[in-house]
């Protein structure tokens, strides 16, 4: 689309305080040559790999060895290693600061509020890593944690890495199925779960559920009930190997910490794949791909600072907490929110911010829209002078969710849409503080990260949509994926569609500003004709109608082509009638292309989304098709896949 000004450029103070320009000028004196923008930044990180990492861990004031060799077999993916004599410790890295300012500030709803300082972190972490020992946890023992996004969460997965334990996390509205479909593939030696939790005002007791996953579970030798609704004792007592947290850590006193040098590709945490089509994939990342490549989104894109106040609304299952909590190591306050961002309505998110002074809001694409539809205008109701930077993730912003950002929640405001994945846990395409916001866009690639636009030939595109993919290996690769020696499942699922290539699964576009849009997943793009058609085409139309609160676009296999079918969710007291039909077709075809107007439009009451809230078209296209859905665990509202089978209306 033609714009003839962006909503948002940086000033020139902002340009010179930000830390990427400090970046940029180390980079320049260490090639010997003028590094003067973002774009040249970015052409020598991805020319010069070994360099640029090396800068990384110094800029990122890396705490362990870093030995001699950076990377090793860099042109093999999968099989480059980067830093392979290194020895260091993630916890470490994350728990190098003290003191009695604030390292956690948690609020669970309206329900509960506490804060943690360094000290008091670093204390219950040492009480933790004392209680782990006392269970013979050794480096590669794995602890799984079915829990809110709390700071015992927090300090428990720093326990674990202090000690080479590997981390694993879901959230615990997760039903029994979905947790062991996740954990009783890694078999985890300690499990950690709350005693219950707060959503929507309401608590939800997870005893009986804790109690049923555990006899399924023998690999567990104990468990942990933290206190969350004050029940803790009275859950862990009807449990089989259980143990209130406070009681195991009662008789215990804090102690310095001790951190056990691992390499640098130990593995630290097993995140899931949270898609449908199976059990979930066990991805391994490691604990110096993910501290390096979360310095570098943290310190460079984001701009992170010492003192700095980051949120990020996630929930323990998403690999946004694993990103999050990365925050320590730049020394940032980390903010966690568990449970509804719209309890009791949503200005919630909003007064958390505005109480806390929070510098960097983190939230998805998702909660933008709502807020939006539901007509608040948070920049005339809170103070939000503290935020210098609004991200959003988990499904690509609509372009009026762009101009909202700037109309009614901040004007002078780094908004930065990102995009990446579990797979990586981390970014391809992100914030750059040094460039201007144009609608729409995300602003460009990740430093270091070797990113393409390939068409279904293999060749690179500079206009026209196609295949994100990564051309050059990076630190944050996955190690593999658990159960899975021979390699054959992590080559198939990202290096099989063109060879020694990252192909990612995204269907994008270079835009004429160097940034990229996000079409959508590759595997849910419509073919009608033989034309290839991005889903988030649609929705940024459709969702643009105040009628429409929600879409989901599917391709139906019919008469041997492929029609686009698309369904609504609609306004309260709104009918799905002829008129309705013909404005949305209307708004798709000037908005978009003919070739993007539905055949069919179908009112639903309701659109199935996973636990991290983005809405599923492979498991609708499946369930129209008459196709079992495998892993319907996956959903936070399996029961409404049922609104799409057998519809009359897919008949004709």
């Amino acid at each position: 689309m033609h714009q003839a000004a962006p909503l948002w450029r940086p000033s020139a103070e902002q340009i010179e305080s930000a830390p990427m320009t400090a970046f940029m000028k180390e980079a320049a004196h260490l090639s010997g040559r003028p590094i003067e923008d973002f774009w040249a930044l970015h052409g020598w990180s991805v020319e010069n790999r070994e360099a640029f990492w090396t800068l990384v861990w110094d800029f990122g004031e890396v705490i362990g060895e870093r030995g001699d060799r950076i990377l090793v077999d860099g042109d093999k993916m999968p099989g480059a290693s980067f830093f392979p004599d290194a020895r260091l410790n993630f916890a470490e890295n994350l728990l190098r600061k003290s003191g009695p300012h604030d390292a956690i500030v948690f609020r669970g709803e309206d329900k509960v509020e506490r804060r943690l300082s360094w000290d008091e972190l670093k204390a219950l972490v040492s009480r933790l890593q004392q209680v782990f020992k006392a269970e013979g946890v050794k480096p590669g023992d794995r602890i799984a944690a079915m829990m809110p996004n709390m700071p015992e969460t927090v300090a428990a997965m720093l326990a674990a890495a202090s000690l080479g334990a590997i981390w694993s996390s879901c959230s615990p509205d997760f039903g029994v199925r979905g947790v062991l479909d996740r954990f009783g593939q890694i078999e985890p030696v300690l499990f950690i779960a709350p005693d219950g939790y707060w959503y929507g005002g309401k608590a939800f007791d997870v005893g009986q559920k804790t109690g049923e996953i555990l006899g399924q579970m023998p690999s567990v030798r104990k468990a942990l009930i933290v206190d969350y609704l004050g029940k803790a004792r009275e859950v862990a007592a009807g449990v089989d190997r259980a143990v209130a947290l406070e009681d195991a850590i009662a008789p215990l006193e804090a102690a310095p910490l001790v951190y056990e040098p691992l390499p640098f590709s130990h593995p630290l945490y097993i995140l899931f794949s949270s898609g449908t089509t199976g059990i979930p994939k066990c991805i391994v990342h490691s604990a110096g791909g993910t501290l390096l490549q979360h310095l570098k989104e943290h310190r460079l894109h984001a701009g992170l600072r010492e003192g700095d106040r980051l949120f990020y609304f996630t929930t323990c299952g998403w690999m946004m907490w694993n990103w999050l909590v990365s925050g320590l190591s730049s020394g940032a306050t980390l903010l966690l929110y568990d449970g509804s961002p719209f309890y009791p309505d949503g200005n919630v998110l909003f007064d958390f911010a505005a109480a806390e002074r929070m510098t960097y809001f983190g939230t998805s694409a998702k909660f933008i829209d709502a807020v939006r539809k539901a007509g608040l205008e948070p920049r005339k109701t809170h103070d939000l002078s503290s935020v210098r930077v609004i991200s959003s993730t988990g499904s690509p912003l609509a372009p009026e969710c762009f101009e909202f950002v700037y109309r009614s929640i901040k004007e002078d405001v780094h908004l930065a849409s990102i995009s990446g994945g579990t797979d990586i846990v981390s970014c391809f395409v992100l914030g750059v503080p040094l460039l201007p916001v144009w609608i729409g866009e995300i602003q460009g690639p990740g430093l270091g990260m070797a990113v393409e636009v390939w068409d279904d030939e293999g060749r690179p595109l500079k206009s026209g949509k196609g295949e994100l993919v990564c051309t050059r290996a990076f630190p944050s690769m996955p190690i593999g994926f658990w159960n899975d020696p021979s390699g054959e499942k992590y080559r198939s699922a990202y290096f099989d569609r063109f060879d020694n290539i990252w192909c990612h699964g995204d269907f994008a576009e270079w835009t004429a500003h160097g940034g990229i849009v996000i079409h959508g997943r590759s595997d849910a793009t419509l073919n009608p004709g033989g034309v290839r058609i991005g889903t988030a085409e649609i929705y940024n139309q459709v969702e643009q109608l105040p009628e429409v609160l929600e879409a989901i676009c599917i391709g139906q296999d019919w008469d041997g082509d492929v029609r686009v079918v698309l369904f609504v969710r609609l306004a309260e007291d709104v009918e799905l009638d002829e008129a309705l039909q013909k404005r949305i077709r209307d708004r798709i075809r000037t908005g978009a292309s003919p070739r993007h107007v539905p055949a069919k439009i179908v009112a639903v009451k309701d659109i199935p989304r996973t636990k991290s809230g983005k809405i599923t078209e492979l498991a609708v296209r499946d369930v129209v098709h008459g196709r079992e859905v495998k892993n319907k665990e996956a959903l936070a509202n399996p029961e409404a896949l049922e609104l799409y089978r057998d519809l009359s209306d897919l008949k004709s």
